[in-house]
């Protein structure tokens, strides 16, 4: 009897499952279809090390900033566009508090670049206690980290003392990143071997990231270029395309302004590189312009508040603002194309006279960060354009 009801229960399990397997395989195809279409995303946290010897290692990342959303901005995963979202800490600084482990979050996981070039032009050093299994911990506790497997999360943790110092086990802060599908990076100021013997490779190797040593005091050339001064020119033109609304619409418009200056009083060179990160898609400002915001989809122009508008637009009827806006768009699109184009000439002319120069190659931390993202991407299938 026992046998029987068996035989009739696998019989009829068997023909449910059969009978809705054409439903199953449809809702599992549309899911793969969602995780398609859904908008990647490259989540990075910067931890350096502000101790008193680590003017240069500051400075390199000031001055690459822009150069590394540059190379990001050629991925691709699946045929979309990643978004890019980047956070700040400093770490090892006797200038901050005792009881947080000597670590400040500067700047949360934030798409708007101009915080994050704020955050680091912020930045200043003084002798300090460097505990790196704090800081990793504090990171992977503290940021909104993604829950999707096929997006990039990764820390990069810099700096020169033993990694192996401080309250915090650094195996215990590495194996917390790994549950989140975090990876960590470490990338030693200094000499390789001593990095490696101080325990910084074994942080990597641990947590399934690159070890990287780099020269941070080595100073960044900026090589002008004949583009240069036609790409500030379209970049000032570019600035006036954006139309800030909501609350800090107008201190963050002012903010881009700020950043532009700063670049730019290092050198025109680093303007350009800034000009050509703007120029791309992981340049987003939806949350204070409008053009970013309605090309974005982040909003609808007639549901935004009257008084959260600019004042020349809240004297518009509300037919002349979409054909204004309209003309925004349009305009920066144009300006973009024109940047990009020349960018890529500029770009042609200082790979040349690199060549011609016979400059060594010296690591540093933009090829640190780009490597490292480039090879943990291609485990997920992002592409990396020439």
């Amino acid at each position: 009897m026992k046998n029987k009801l068996f035989t009739i229960s696998i019989f009829i399990i068997t023909a449910v499952v059969i009978g809705f397997y054409p439903f199953i395989q449809k809702s599992a195809d549309a899911n793969v279809n969602i995780s398609l279409n859904k908008k990647p995303k490259i989540q990075l946290a910067i931890l350096l090390d502000t101790s008193s010897s680590m003017n240069g290692l500051i400075d390199q990342t000031r001055n690459q900033l822009w150069q590394v959303v540059n190379e990001f901005s050629k991925a691709e995963q699946n045929g979309l566009k990643p978004s890019l979202e980047v956070a700040v800490y400093e770490y090892g600084n006797s200038g901050l508090s005792a009881n947080s482990g000597f670590i400040r979050q500067v700047s949360a996981l934030t798409g708007e670049l101009d915080q994050v070039s704020e955050a680091l032009f912020s930045l200043t050093t003084n002798g300090g206690s460097e505990y790196c299994g704090y800081a990793i911990r504090t990171a992977v506790n503290e940021l909104p980290w993604s829950q999707s497997e096929g997006d990039i999360k990764a820390i990069f943790i810099a700096g020169n003392e033993p990694f192996t110092q401080g309250p915090v086990s650094y195996r215990e802060a590495i194996a917390l990143a790994k549950q989140k599908g975090i990876t960590i990076n470490t990338i030693h100021a200094g000499n390789v071997e001593q990095g490696a013997n101080s325990g910084w490779k074994d942080g990597a190797l641990l947590a399934g990231g690159e070890y990287m040593s780099i020269d941070h005091n080595h100073k960044i050339a900026h090589i002008n270029a004949p583009q240069d001064k036609n790409i500030a020119v379209l970049n000032e033109k570019l600035n006036k395309t954006y139309i800030p609304y909501g609350v800090e619409g107008e201190e963050k418009a002012n903010r881009q302004k700020v950043q532009d200056d700063k670049s730019n009083a290092i050198s025109s060179a680093l303007l350009s590189k800034r000009a050509a990160a703007k120029a791309s898609s992981m340049y987003d400002n939806s949350s204070w312009d409008l053009v970013d915001a309605l090309e974005t989809g982040k909003v609808e122009l007639d549901n935004i508040e009257e008084k959260e508008l600019p004042e020349p637009l809240r004297q518009m009827a509300k037919d002349k603002r979409k054909d204004f806006l309209k003309k925004k768009v349009e305009e920066r699109q144009e300006l973009k194309k024109e940047i990009a184009k020349l960018s890529t000439e500029r770009s042609k002319y200082v790979a040349k006279k690199k060549m011609e120069a016979g400059a060594p190659s010296v690591a540093t931390m933009e090829q640190a960060v780009t490597k490292a993202i480039q090879k943990q991407g291609e485990a997920k299938n992002y592409n990396f354009k020439k």
